[in-house]
């Protein structure tokens, strides 16, 4: 799929601030005025965007059938699709395979891949959500949704999208076809979802809504993905994983035995860091020889106020004891004053 320039709007293709913290021979040391944005939204603490693909049950219509009828709460919202029309109602997920052809398409790989072992068939679709934090309005996510999604699709790959405002972050999700019309394959890699963040982050603040989009590690974040294992649990008990859960009595073992055990990671996630600070650092005395004095204090605050680089462990380690004082609070309400 052909890539598409991005503009100054949405910032430079990638804002690498670690390379200005490197330096080198051949680096420009001014900053474009998309990077300077992207310097105001990120040291402001604008609020992240997040783009997410769904990796599971992709490649059969079965499983498609399933997602799409769920994201529709079985027919009590409308999905709307790349062509404008709304569908509602039981069935919306088997109608849709028909439109796409996605049935027949099933039905030829099965027999294609039969002969072939330990080899997974390629996807069918691509399952995305697209959300911000609580309190967005949710008509703005949606409609900075489908503006994404027809500059990014339209006339390209079929499209399907649904609001969900059940839960506080507003969501929208979307099943794109991954073969187009035109018979080319759409395949999502880390730097496809970059741009995605950029571009969604740039369709929000078209709707009046501050949003950006910037690697975890520049903001100094480490907390991975994965962790929303432990705090789901923690609000629902019903909702637990199993995986996260051992990892989860591992860490509490070491809490009680004084010990917690030093990940191999640690020693790459310091350095990575101190990259991180000597780049925003650097960004902060060429804003300073461009005479932007402000936003360069406004630099420096944000990297003194990073919290401390944290390896999984560590960070389920401080869940696990802010957890816990959060119950002994509200058992004991008049010892935590």
């Amino acid at each position: 799929m052909p890539r598409r320039s991005v503009n100054v709007r949405s910032g430079p293709a990638l804002f690498e601030i670690v390379s200005y913290g490197r330096g080198g021979p051949g680096r420009s040391s001014g900053l474009s005025l998309g990077q300077i944005e992207q310097i105001s939204l990120t040291v402001s603490r604008t609020p992240e965007v997040v783009v997410k693909v769904l990796p599971k049950d992709s490649n059969n219509a079965r499983s498609i059938q399933k997602h799409i009828d769920y994201i529709g709460r079985r027919g009590e919202l409308d999905l709307e699709t790349d062509d404008g029309l709304q569908l509602q109602g039981k069935g919306i997920g088997n109608d849709l395979l028909y439109d796409w052809n996605l049935d027949l398409e099933t039905h030829r790989r099965e027999s294609e891949f039969a002969k072939t072992r330990g080899r997974a068939a390629p996807k069918l679709v691509h399952k995305l959500m697209f959300s911000m934090p609580p309190g967005t309005p949710p008509q703005a996510v949606r409609e900075a949704v489908k503006n994404f999604a027809r500059e990014e699709f339209a006339l390209k790959h079929r499209y399907a999208m649904v609001l969900h405002t059940d839960e506080p972050h507003p969501h929208v999700h979307m099943v794109v076809k991954a073969v187009s019309e035109q018979g080319e394959r759409l395949n999502i890699r880390k730097e496809t979802l970059r741009e995605w963040r950029r571009e969604f982050a740039r369709h929000l603040r078209g709707q009046s809504i501050a949003a950006n989009a910037t690697d975890r590690f520049v903001r100094g974040e480490t907390k991975p993905h994965k962790l929303d294992g432990i705090y789901r649990p923690m609000r629902d008990p019903n909702r637990r994983s199993t995986h996260m859960q051992r990892k989860v009595e591992s860490v509490a073992a070491d809490l009680r035995r004084g010990n917690l055990r030093v990940e191999a990671g640690k020693s790459k996630l310091v350095q990575t860091r101190q990259e991180v600070e000597r780049g925003w650092r650097a960004v902060s005395e060429i804003l300073v020889r461009e005479g932007q004095p402000e936003l360069a204090s406004q630099v420096t605050r944000f990297v003194n106020q990073m919290a401390p680089p944290r390896t999984e462990n560590e960070q389920l380690a401080a869940a696990l004891l802010e957890h816990t004082r959060e119950q002994r609070a509200r058992e004991f309400p008049s010892a935590s004053r």
